[in-house]
């Protein structure tokens, strides 16, 4: 079994709903997006699947996000829970025709603060 994982940035901004402090505030994060992605077997390449092909659908999807506001793009409270989840599910889809499974999806928004989804 291969793990791969590539990464990728988006900039955007949110504000929590339902949360007091700061957060609840309109703010930017520079976000780290990671996904990894399983394959059982390789081809003739060695390849479990090309790394170009993993970022393209993970740019695909995050480029949703880029220098927008979350809350006007997503239909859930931006968390970073959230917006991994999200990010989860679409690249799942994208990825459906292929022999690579999502693994799991980290986003930061901060340096040393990071959510995971995973299923």
């Amino acid at each position: 079994m291969f793990e791969i994982t590539t990464e990728t940035s988006f900039s955007a901004a949110h504000r929590l709903k339902n949360y007091q402090g700061p957060c609840e505030n309109l703010h930017g994060h520079n976000w780290l997006v990671k996904a990894t992605v399983r394959c059982a077997e390789l081809d003739s390449a060695g390849i479990g699947i090309d790394f170009k092909i993993l970022k393209k659908h993970l740019k695909t999807i995050v480029n949703q996000f880029d220098h927008k506001d979350l809350n006007e793009v997503l239909e859930v409270n931006p968390s970073s829970e959230n917006i991994a989840r999200f990010i989860f599910e679409q690249l799942k889809i994208a990825l459906a025709d292929s022999k690579a499974v999502v693994v799991r999806v980290e986003v930061q928004e901060t340096p040393g603060n990071a959510a995971i989804y995973y299923e």
